[in-house]
C-alpha cells in the first residue's frame, strides 16, 4: 500500500534533476567561503529576493535565530506575532541565547499584525524600559492554515518598524508559496522587509537547508552566529546544488500544490461529520475539523488506509500538499477520508 504523507510539506524527496546536480556538484570548504556551489546559491537567492546578500543555513530554525541574534542585545525586545512560529517554537531558545525577550503582538485571523497593535507593543516595551530591536512577520502563516500576507500587509508592518528605527524580518519559510498564490515575483513581496528567511526543504523540495537574505552587514553577523552555534559545514555544495535546481524549477509548480489543497477541501465538503471551508485555502494547506467522531480514531482510520496528516490541535487537522503528492494521491485521500468517516459513523 502506498504511503501518502501529508503531515508536512518537507515530506517530499528531491527531484531526479536535484539528484543529478547533487552528484555532480563542485565542492569546497564553506567554512572559508570556498564552496563555489554554495556561493552560487547564495548569490542567486539574494538576487531573487532583491537583497544584497544571503547565507545558506542548515535549517529555518537557525536562520531565525541568526537574524534575531544579529539584531538584538541583552535586555532588548523583539516583536513577533503571538500566533507565529517564532513565538510558539523558537522563543525559549532565542531568549536564552540572546538574553532578550520575545514579545507577542496580537495576530489577526488572517495572520496580519495590525499597525495599531504593533505600535501599542512598541509603547508597552518603552514603558517597561525595553528597547525594541526587531519586528517579525510570518508569510505564509503556518498556524492560520497557510494564509497569505500581501505586499500591503508587509509594507504596513514595515512602515511602523522603520518609523521606529527598527528593521523588519520576514519569516518566510513558505514565502514562495505566497508569491505564487498572489502571482507576483517574490522580490516584490519581500521589498519592504529588511531581511527574509525561506526554507529550501518545504515546498521547494530540497533535502535540507534554509536561506537568510538581507543586507551585507546582517548576513555577515549571521554567518558568525551560524558558526558559533555549530551550523558551520564543510563540503556542502551538494546540498546547495539541490537548492539551485529548486529555485530554477520548483517555484512555478507550487500552483499545482495549491490546486491539490483546494481539491482536498472541496472534496471533503460533502462528507458528514467534517467541517471545512474551501474559501480558506490560499496555498498548499487544507484545514478541516472532525466534528462528529473521535479525532484519534479518525487519524488511525486514515493511517490504516495509508494516509498521514497533521493534527494541529483539538479537532483541527491539516493536509500539506507538496511535490510528492499527485492528483491520484489526492483522490485516494478523499476516498480514505470518506471511508473512515463512514466506518466511524457506523460505530
Amino acid at each position: 500500500m502506498r504511503k501518502i504523507d501529508m503531515k508536512g510539506d518537507a515530506k517530499s524527496h528531491p527531484t531526479p534533476e536535484m539528484w543529478a546536480a547533487m552528484n555532480e556538484a563542485e565542492l569546497g570548504d564553506d567554512i572559508y567561503g570556498e564552496d563555489p556551489t554554495v556561493n552560487r546559491l547564495e548569490a542567486k537567492a539574494a538576487a531573487m529576493l532583491g537583497k544584497e546578500a544571503a547565507v545558506f543555513m542548515p535549517s529555518g530554525t537557525l536562520s531565525n535565530i541568526g537574524v534575531v541574534l544579529s539584531h538584538s542585545r541583552q535586555g532588548a525586545a523583539v516583536l513577533v506575532g503571538d500566533d507565529s512560529h517564532i513565538f510558539h517554537k523558537g522563543r525559549d531558545v532565542m531568549e536564552a541565547l540572546a538574553r532578550m525577550e520575545i514579545v507577542g503582538v496580537p495576530t489577526q485571523d488572517d495572520g496580519v499584525l495590525a499597525p495599531d497593535d504593533v505600535e501599542a507593543a512598541f509603547r508597552r516595551c518603552e514603558k517597561d524600559g525595553k528597547e525594541v530591536t526587531l519586528l517579525s512577520v510570518e508569510n505564509t502563516h503556518n498556524l492560520k492554515g497557510g494564509l497569505v500576507l500581501d505586499e500591503e500587509d508587509i509594507a504596513a508592518a514595515a512602515e511602523v518598524a522603520h518609523r521606529r528605527g527598527v528593521p523588519l524580518f520576514l519569516d518566510g519559510a513558505r514565502v514562495f508559496n505566497a508569491a505564487v498564490a498572489l502571482d507576483i515575483p517574490v522580490s516584490d513581496l519581500c521589498r519592504s522587509a529588511d531581511s527574509v528567511a525561506f526554507c529550501l526543504s518545504k515546498g521547494l523540495g530540497c533535502p535540507a537547508g534554509s536561506m537568510l537574505c538581507a543586507d551585507q552587514d546582517t548576513v555577515s553577523h549571521a554567518r558568525v552566529h551560524k558558526k558559533n552555534l555549530g551550523g558551520g559545514m564543510r563540503q556542502i555544495g551538494f546540498l546547495a546544488a539541490a537548492g539551485i535546481v529548486a529555485l530554477d524549477t520548483m517555484v512555478d509548480r507550487m500552483a499545482e500544490d495549491q490546486a491539490h489543497a483546494m481539491r482536498l477541501a472541496q472534496g471533503m465538503t460533502g462528507i458528514p461529520g467534517l467541517s471545512v471551508d474551501p474559501d480558506a485555502v490560499q496555498t498548499n494547506v487544507a484545514v478541516f475539523e472532525v466534528m462528529d467522531y473521535d479525532v484519534g480514531a479518525f487519524i488511525q482510520g486514515l493511517e490504516r488506509r495509508g494516509v498521514f496528516l497533521d493534527h494541529q490541535e483539538g479537532r483541527k487537522l491539516r493536509f500539506f500538499t507538496h511535490y510528492g503528492i499527485s492528483a491520484e494521491d489526492v483522490e485516494h485521500t478523499l476516498e480514505a477520508v470518506e471511508a473512515t468517516a463512514r466506518e466511524l459513523a457506523a460505530g
